[in-house]
């Protein structure tokens, strides 16, 4: 569903990106309304899926993981089922925290991560090579995040 923003969203959603722990009376104040036109400009933004649940965000290198790599997935594609049973198996690899797939020349990217290199070649050999379909992988270690933004420009 589309939902028509105005200015008063946008610097309600500007503020609530700058400080998402703020009760609702003080975003109402940076934003410039009230309170009771905040409430009810979020309830409305998160009743049309503008704004999402709150989410715990937990920085996996604090508990000693290190190592990052984003593998890209050809699979073979003569199975029907290939593309589900892929991402069947990946969802049950505790060390993947992400799966994305794409239309192109990679069918699906999966983000793994370890603690160290040693744990990484311990993960990919169990369990990233024995997930089912495979035709072919690229691997791409991330040496630095530059920008992790998922905020639009409003």
């Amino acid at each position: 569903m589309f939902i028509q923003i105005d200015d008063t969203d946008r610097r309600l959603i500007r503020q609530l990106l700058a400080a998402p722990e703020v009760s609702t009376a003080d975003l109402a104040e940076r934003a410039g309304v009230t309170t009771a036109t905040c409430w009810r400009r979020l309830d409305r933004l998160r009743g049309a899926g503008v704004i999402g649940p709150p989410q715990a965000v937990i920085d996996w290198r604090a508990m000693g993981y290190e190592v990052e790599v984003s593998l890209r997935f050809n699979l073979d594609k003569t199975n029907p089922r290939a593309f589900d049973e892929f991402i069947n198996a990946a969802r049950e690899v505790p060390e993947v925290i992400n799966i994305e797939t794409f239309l192109g020349r990679v069918d699906v990217r999966l983000n793994v991560i370890a603690r160290d290199m040693r744990h990484y070649q311990e993960v990919y050999r169990t369990r990233i090579l024995t997930l089912p379909h495979i035709a072919d992988i690229e691997a791409l270690v991330l040496v630095a995040t530059i920008k992790d933004e998922g905020a639009l420009p409003v």
